[in-house]
Parts: structure tokens; C-alpha cells; sequence
């Protein structure tokens, strides 16, 4: 498997952003959905990269700029294809030493509170990130789970035993 950045133009890209968001909007109401279309992902402030498998998709992920030392995590998302191959794993791995060399101190994160997403939060939770109350612009809502993560030391993907603080 090879991860690059991706300028979100190739027509595999753009179909499995269209589908995570389709797929996320039926399982929370508009107001509490916060995946990022194709537009929100091209900001200056977040870097996108794809995850490759021979000459096919097999995921996708990103990592959004909250501050000098804060990143979020967004549009994490493995190709059905690709379940249960570490794909995700891999990329989160690269997101966390990626947030680390830019100098960010926390990466933070919000995902769902449903059976759905449990296997997303597992994954995270291996990773070493916590449950914490919403960060940034995000409010208490019972479709959110919110996780961070500390990035200190060497390892950025070794669990962290910080404790969980509210991230500004």
C-alpha cells in the first residue's frame, strides 16, 4: 500500500468522498453531520491524501489545521473493497507522524456515537486517543463522539496516557 497527498481530482477519489458523505448525512441529522465535501476538503488548511493498493483505491483520509499546534483528523474512510486490510491503521499512522512534524502538540478528532462507528473508535482508541468534550467550533451533540490525542514524544502513534483536556 502506498499513501499520497491527493489534489481530490481523480474520479476514484471523488467517488469515495462522495459516497462517505452520502453514506454519513443517513445516519445523523443534517445539523449534526459533519463530513466535508469535495469543496470543504480543497481548503488551504487541510492536507488530503489517498491510500493505493496496486492501481485501486483503497482509502482516504485528511488532516485539518485548527491552529499552530492543533490538527484535526477528517474524511477517514476505507474503500469497501479494502475492510479489514489495515488500510486505515496505516493512513491514521501516517496522519498522526504527519501532525507531529508540523509541530501540532494535539490532534483531535469527531466520529459517531452509533454501532456503525465502532470499529472506528476502537481504531482510535489503539492509537492512544480519548473521549474529550468538543473542540474548536463543535458543540455537545448526541450524534458526536469526541477524541484527542496528545502528540508527545518521539512515537506520535504510540498511546498516549495523557489525560483528556478540552482542546481550544
Amino acid at each position: 500500500m502506498k499513501i499520497l497527498q491527493d489534489d481530490l481530482s481523480g474520479a476514484a477519489t471523488i467517488a469515495l468522498i462522495r459516497d462517505h458523505v452520502t453514506d454519513l448525512a443517513g445516519h445523523s441529522p443534517e445539523e449534526s453531520c459533519h463530513a466535508l465535501d469535495l469543496e470543504a476538503l480543497r481548503a488551504p488548511d487541510i492536507t488530503f491524501w489517498s491510500v493505493w493498493e496496486d492501481e485501486e483505491l483503497a482509502g482516504c483520509g485528511a488532516l485539518k489545521a485548527l491552529d499552530a499546534t492543533h490538527g484535526e483528523i477528517k474524511s477517514m474512510r476505507t474503500a469497501s473493497t479494502h475492510l479489514r486490510r489495515g488500510v486505515a491503521a496505516k493512513l491514521l499512522d501516517h496522519i498522526i507522524r504527519d501532525a507531529g512534524a508540523r509541530g501540532f502538540q494535539r490532534l483531535s478528532l469527531e466520529t459517531g456515537p452509533h454501532d456503525l462507528f465502532a470499529p472506528a473508535r476502537s481504531l482510535y482508541a489503539r492509537f492512544g486517543f480519548e473521549t474529550c468534550p468538543p473542540f474548536g467550533l463543535y458543540r455537545e451533540d448526541p450524534y458526536s463522539v469526541f477524541m484527542t490525542k496528545s502528540l508527545d514524544g518521539p512515537d506520535y502513534s504510540a498511546p498516549s496516557k495523557s489525560s483528556c483536556r478540552q482542546a481550544s
